[in-house]
């Protein structure tokens, strides 16, 4: 009995500590790390194939300063994105053949274009 509880109690700690870790207004530009799931219209198109998903998916990850968007619906990924604040916590993609990325706690805006093709999304969380 006193296992049980041991567990029950360890796993509703768990829950709590993930579910208040993972809030949907927890904003990527307070955190040194960070993940967060955009929902949306996404595309990609390398000259020779056009990818569309209307409810796709984004996964952002920040880590430190660098971010990463993992894309669903066999999209490319987008890996080593620095950004720059430009108001009340919008960030903006700067660097080279990287930018035209906003991203805020609710939503994720894309149009970025280089030698590996285009990505757009419209998201939100």
């Amino acid at each position: 009995m006193k296992n049980l509880m041991r567990i029950l109690g360890a796993l509703l700690i768990a829950t709590l500590i993930f579910s208040i870790g993972c809030s949907k207004d927890d904003d990527p530009a307070d955190n040194d790390f960070f993940v967060g799931t955009y929902n949306g219209n996404i595309t990609f198109n390398n000259g020779s194939e056009t990818i569309t998903d209307s409810d796709g998916r984004v996964t952002v990850v920040k880590v430190g300063d660098s971010y990463s968007f993992d894309f669903g619906s066999n999209i490319p990924n987008i890996t080593g994105v620095k950004f720059q604040k430009k108001d009340d916590n919008t960030y903006v993609s700067i660097g080279d053949g990287i930018t035209g990325i906003t991203v805020t706690a609710s939503t994720l805006k894309m149009l970025v274009s280089n030698n590996t093709g285009t990505w757009t999304a419209d998201c939100t969380r």
